[in-house]
């Protein structure tokens, strides 16, 4: 008679992680993440705004970071619709970029914006995913 044991085996239980999901990438081996910075905070002013179509920077952001986006432009060309005023280029320009590093594969900046009327900012997580910088989490402060 064959004894078997009574904890089930581990390996049973382990399980190939999604083929689809993303790949962490270390900061090491991404480019510097300033250029994409400056260039993501003139992209979302410029949605917002309503000069251009939101799925320009879907290559450059998460799911929800997309979709939390695309809802904040839809409802900003709703208030731009109800109160008659078109679509306009925002005048403004990148004051300063702060950056930390709170993990190995993830970069937190805020980006101070200075406008004809206020000065801004736009606070931006950037993780590396697939062997590029994404951003994770987008909030225009």
């Amino acid at each position: 008679m064959a004894m078997y044991s009574a904890v089930p085996s581990v390996s049973r239980y382990v399980r190939d992680p999604d083929p689809g999901a993303a790949e962490r990438t270390s900061a090491d081996q991404l480019p510097d993440p300033e250029p994409l910075l400056r260039n993501l905070t003139q992209g979302v002013l410029e949605v917002l705004a309503g000069i251009r179509d939101v799925n320009q920077l879907a290559r450059w952001m998460t799911e929800d970071a997309f979709r939390s986006l695309a809802t904040r432009a839809a409802l900003a060309t709703r208030a731009r619709s109800a109160r008659g005023v078109s679509a306009a280029r925002p005048v403004h320009a990148v004051r300063s970029v702060h950056m930390t590093a709170p993990a190995d594969d993830a970069v937190e900046a805020v980006v101070v914006i200075g406008g004809p009327a206020r000065t801004r900012a736009l606070a931006i997580r950037l993780e590396g995913l697939d062997h590029r910088w994404r951003a994770s989490s987008v909030a225009l402060l």
